[in-house]
């Protein structure tokens, strides 16, 4: 595998401005991919009560801009709404105008809600679905058909260990992310004889600012407890005794977007240390 062995590909990154999206970029345009990053920012979309996100603002959006085009590639970054068909539609047209046809879309857009399912406020509910699993819908099914006329292509969608293991706070993230997984392997179905490859990566809990923000919440919230002693006890309780990197997130997606990686499609690939959470 050669060090710019994505030399001449376009990679599409959703949630691309920050934590899992962000590492997932920079690992593509370090193998000479041109890069679309499309990130719902701070001043941008309306807010649901209860939801919990990291919006990035304009600076890092410029930020990840720069160091992506400090690989020698060309970058396209905006604002994305992956709730709304027409913000994806524009994304979309305005990132193959400007860089080429999508050959790799890595979907890392995502929210979560602490919430029992017990009284569960709907718009809540709707609003981590429309954005985990409906978004992740929604760019695939633009990238997906041009990819398999092509005969070439890479979607990596990012799950979660929350797709095969439960929590009674956290229904709506469980129930979206185990949805991802499954509309993977349709997608990997639907593509593999057309030379595209559709996979999911599920980490546990990663240490990025959405990933401490989150473990914050459920302390202070539902523990009385202080974010920092929460995340100690969850580096602690991981059988590696750390939390996950974004950069192998990263590096994870960037084989997959390898040669070496084609007769790997409907996976779920769990990056967790062994952790089952």
């Amino acid at each position: 595998m050669t060090e710019r062995f994505l030399e001449g590909r376009v990679a599409w990154v959703t949630g691309g401005a920050s934590g899992m999206g962000r590492a997932m970029a920079l690992s593509l345009a370090e193998a000479g991919a041109d890069i679309a990053v499309g990130s719902l920012l701070e001043s941008e979309g309306d807010r649901v009560t209860g939801e919990l996100a990291y919006l990035p603002g304009e600076e890092e959006l410029r930020a990840v801009q720069s160091e992506i085009e400090g690989h020698g590639v060309k970058a396209f970054c905006a604002g994305l709404d992956v709730t709304s068909d027409s913000s994806v539609e524009n994304f979309f047209n305005q990132a193959t105008e400007g860089l080429g046809p999508v050959d790799i879309l890595a979907n890392a857009a995502g929210i979560t809600a602490e919430q029992t399912l017990c009284g569960h406020d709907h718009s809540l509910w709707n609003k981590v679905i429309d954005v985990n699993l409906n978004g992740t819908y929604r760019t695939s099914r633009l990238c997906l058909p041009a990819m398999m006329e092509r005969g070439w292509g890479r979607i990596i969608n990012i799950a979660s260990t929350a797709a095969s293991v439960g929590a009674a706070t956290s229904g709506a993230y469980c129930a979206s992310k185990a949805g991802v997984v499954g509309l993977s392997r349709c997608i990997a179905l639907e593509s593999a004889s057309r030379g595209v490859t559709c996979n999911t990566i599920s980490p546990t809990w990663v240490e990025t600012s959405f990933g401490r923000d989150w473990m914050t919440n459920i302390a202070e919230v539902q523990e009385s407890r202080s974010g920092e002693a929460y995340i100690d006890d969850a580096r602690a309780a991981n059988p590696q005794q750390r939390l996950i990197q974004p950069e192998e997130v990263g590096a994870l997606a960037r084989y997959l977007c390898s040669e070496h990686a084609r007769g790997i499609t409907m996976q779920d690939l769990t990056l967790s240390g062994g952790s089952l959470w």
